[in-house]
């Protein structure tokens, strides 16, 4: 059986061409991108090590290995940065398992304050996982009639892999439903990634899945919306960190003076009334 921190090397090494490092090409593989054998001896350890890596049978390699491993993929800072998280979770992998609780879905009256202080800005409280469990009414104000917020408990990464409408809300989808599968590895627990998964894969369905297991870290340049009044909105991302809560607090600020307008025209009706979902 695999482990995430096989995954993702074996993903990592296969998105390599040998001539991007300078590497001869043999001829024809049985798999695309870069031979076990060469980066095996890029990283300066065994073939044999690095297959029982990637297959799950050695679950701590050492922090020599993991930087060499990281200098011979070539990652840049963030994907060095899930390296790093791939290892601390995947060591205590063969700990017993059970069928771990939901991640916390209270907001403290700190955070929520805080997001009150944010109307009739577009704001919203989540966890890594994409449930949305607070919200300023300007993020309804933007968000209300695009079917995210349908139900008594929204969560983002559902509503990009299960309803079609989020593929028109999305010009870039395949770069968001990158982004909404890469951060359940960021969650409060592998366990509880693994059990939001499981609950979504069967509906999800192979989009899902599949991107889950590329690990691949996306860029995050600013969020493109079609929204269902019209024009494209151009927003931009800034969270802040919960780290206590496993929670984030998002806000969306406009990128160009169009967006800017058309946001004062969406929330500047509606009523200041934060929404706290439990």
């Amino acid at each position: 059986m695999g482990t995430p921190l096989g995954d993702f090397i074996r993903a990592k090494r296969d998105s390599i061409q040998p001539e991007t490092l300078g590497l001869p090409d043999h001829g024809r593989r049985r798999s695309p991108g870069l031979r076990r054998s060469d980066l095996a001896v890029r990283a300066g350890i065994s073939v044999e090590y690095l297959t029982r890596l990637e297959q799950g049978r050695d679950r701590n390699p050492s922090p020599a290995v993991v930087h060499a491993l990281a200098d011979a993929l070539s990652l840049d800072p963030a994907e060095r940065g899930h390296l790093h998280y791939l290892v601390k979770i995947t060591g205590g992998a063969c700990a017993g398992r059970t069928r771990p609780a939901p991640p916390p879905r209270d907001v403290r009256p700190a955070v929520r304050e805080t997001l009150r202080l944010l109307e009739p800005g577009v704001a919203a409280v989540t966890n890594r996982l994409g449930d949305i469990l607070a919200h300023t009414s300007g993020y309804a104000a933007v968000l209300g009639t695009t079917g995210l917020l349908d139900g008594p408990a929204p969560n983002l990464t559902r509503y990009v892999f299960t309803d079609p409408r989020s593929r028109t809300l999305f010009p870039d989808w395949d770069e968001v439903a990158d982004e909404q599968a890469f951060d359940l590895w960021l969650g409060p627990s592998a366990e509880n990634s693994e059990w939001l998964s499981t609950e979504l894969a069967p509906v999800a369905g192979p989009e899902f899945t599949r991107r889950l297991g590329n690990h691949r870290v996306p860029r995050r340049g600013p969020l493109r919306l079609q929204h269902p009044t019209g024009p494209e909105l151009r927003l931009l991302r800034e969270t802040l960190d919960l780290t206590a809560d496993a929670q984030q607090l998002l806000v969306l600020l406009p990128a160009d003076e169009d967006t800017a307008a058309h946001l004062d025209r969406l929330t500047q009706s509606a009523p200041a009334r934060l929404r706290a979902i439990s």
